[in-house]
């Protein structure tokens, strides 16, 4: 086990129930999908190169999570408005969700010290967590690589 921040969940416990807003601008809880797997998948950025090829491969296999009772959203802190442009762009056929206040990244702590042309800051560190049907986290993905994730994910669920 990592060490942890203040409030932040583990591998094996329980995710505390939060609202969001997803790209239908609807205010959504996690705790409305008990009884469905739930994918958590963060990225630094709409529209990038790798943001980008992570997203059109969860696209891809949406059918295939679909059989294995799994909902997919991805969480970014990109605008409603830039999300709506890349769901549309890449046909998305799951929500994203806006985390602009950074409550999601801070309870999955995915928000890590980058660098930029020489400027640090803090961005979200490409990650993926598997939500069971009770609320309970039971896998996490860190430091992903966008290609060949997918299907590592869904080697994984079909093994449960």
């Amino acid at each position: 086990m990592s060490t942890t921040t203040q409030n932040q969940v583990l591998v094996g416990q329980p995710v505390p129930n939060f609202s969001f807003r997803d790209t239908q601008d609807k205010i959504q809880t996690i705790d409305a999908y008990r009884g469905q797997r739930v994918i958590l998948y963060f990225y630094p950025k709409d529209n990038t190169p790798g943001c980008t090829l992570e997203s059109k491969a969860f696209t891809e296999h949406y059918n295939e999570f679909e059989t294995l009772n799994t909902v997919i959203f991805g969480v970014s802190k990109d605008t409603l408005k830039s999300h709506l442009n890349f769901k549309a762009k890449y046909n998305m056929p799951f929500e994203l969700i806006t985390d602009s206040d950074k409550q999601l990244c801070a309870l999955f702590d995915v928000l890590k010290p980058k660098s930029m042309f020489g400027k640090k800051y803090l961005g979200i560190e490409r990650s993926t967590f598997l939500i069971d049907e009770n609320g309970v986290l039971i896998k996490e993905w860190r430091k992903v690589k966008a290609i060949g994730h997918v299907k590592a994910v869904l080697a994984y669920l079909k093994t449960l």
